[in-house]
């Protein structure tokens, strides 16, 4: 029996994911490949079912030897995968129920402003900022790399910084303008977010992108970043502004919490909350909540009352913030989204439906 051309077979399936614009796709075996449209998901009728060695084989022409090892080792992988000069790719591997499984999400090679991903003009001054601690948090495949490339970008071409990036994998690719920007992926540049930010400190920069925030040791060292002189731009997965404090915090032991609740105070910019729903007219549109650093939430922050910053944040749009329900309701208002989608993304969906 004739071996398969797996690079020929993921090759067709990257052409369908290009020529449909679809976000991601997902190779698994026993089924079709699939992939994503507008948040959702679609078999690829025109490709078979999908058998273990389908699955293994496609992986394995995207890895390297020692990419290969590693996978071997761990049973899973993250990494970065360039097809021709058409489309990058953020790869992850894994096994499930035995067999290897496959999800690949795109990347564009161009990075969209702030402006083309109809996030508010507000965002841009926080890429203005000579120090701080600016965090985008949300669900996975919500848009949180795509906001900091693009923040990250817009001081690439207006400042002249030094700007480091710390990434498992690198994602977007920045082509240096005003500023030096240097990308470092973990394992393959340095062995770790928390080494790389550490090195940071010899190495002269200005502002840094941690792709995300995996454990306290990493919050740390961005902290101290931050309240040495540094812009620090990064991610989390948590849903809200208040999620993200406390997850932070919690993330310490309790020994140190106190400490950190203070750095954090003194730190912080701001936190910005994203979800990408499902528009009327088709594709997605972004709808977020932005905590600002106030007088008052740095005192909520150190008083350890971050319960109130939901109040704070409904309450304080003469300051710049930005509330959930009021994005929701101004997408409805504007007929981008329709009032049941508001409804599953609203916190409080008896007062949105009321100020609708």
């Amino acid at each position: 029996m004739a071996t398969k051309d797996y690079s020929k077979l993921l090759e067709q399936f990257i052409f369908e994911v290009l020529k449909t614009g679809a976000s991601d796709l997902h190779v698994t075996a026993a089924r079709n490949p699939t992939i994503r449209i507008a948040g959702e998901l679609i078999k690829m009728r025109t490709a078979e079912v999908l058998t273990p060695d389908d699955t293994k084989g496609i992986l394995y022409t995207m890895l390297s030897p020692e990419k290969r090892e590693q996978f071997e080792k761990s049973n899973e992988i993250d990494f970065s995968f360039m097809f021709e000069d058409k489309a990058r790719f953020r790869v992850n591997g894994f096994y499930q129920r035995g067999y290897v499984g496959i999800a690949m999400r795109l990347i564009p090679v161009n990075i969209r402003t702030l402006d083309e991903l109809a996030l508010p003009p507000v965002i841009a001054e926080f890429a203005h900022k000579q120090q701080g601690f600016f965090i985008v948090v949300g669900p996975t495949g919500h848009g949180k790399s795509t906001t900091l490339a693009a923040i990250v970008d817009l001081i690439n071409h207006e400042r002249t910084e030094h700007i480091i990036t710390i990434e498992d994998p690198i994602e977007y690719i920045f082509t240096p303008d005003q500023s030096i920007v240097d990308q470092r992926e973990v394992s393959l540049d340095t062995h770790s977010f928390n080494t790389a930010l550490r090195s940071m400190f010899r190495q002269n920069v200005d502002v840094a992108m941690i792709g995300e925030m995996r454990d306290h040791e990493t919050i740390s060292a961005a902290v101290t970043a931050a309240e040495t002189g540094h812009l620090i731009f990064s991610s989390l997965h948590t849903n809200n502004a208040a999620q993200t404090i406390d997850r932070i915090i919690d993330s310490f032991p309790p020994a140190q919490q106190n400490q950190i609740r203070s750095q954090l105070s003194n730190t912080l910019l701001g936190v910005f909350s994203q979800r990408l729903l499902p528009r009327i007219s088709g594709g997605l549109i972004p709808a977020y909540e932005l905590l600002i650093s106030t007088t008052a939430v740095r005192n909520l922050i150190r008083e350890n009352k971050i319960h109130e910053l939901d109040l704070v944040i409904e309450t304080g749009s003469e300051s710049g913030m930005i509330s959930m329900d009021q994005t929701l309701i101004d997408l409805v208002r504007k007929g981008e989204i329709t009032i049941d989608v508001a409804r599953s993304y609203s916190l409080n969906p008896r007062m949105l439906e009321e100020k609708i």
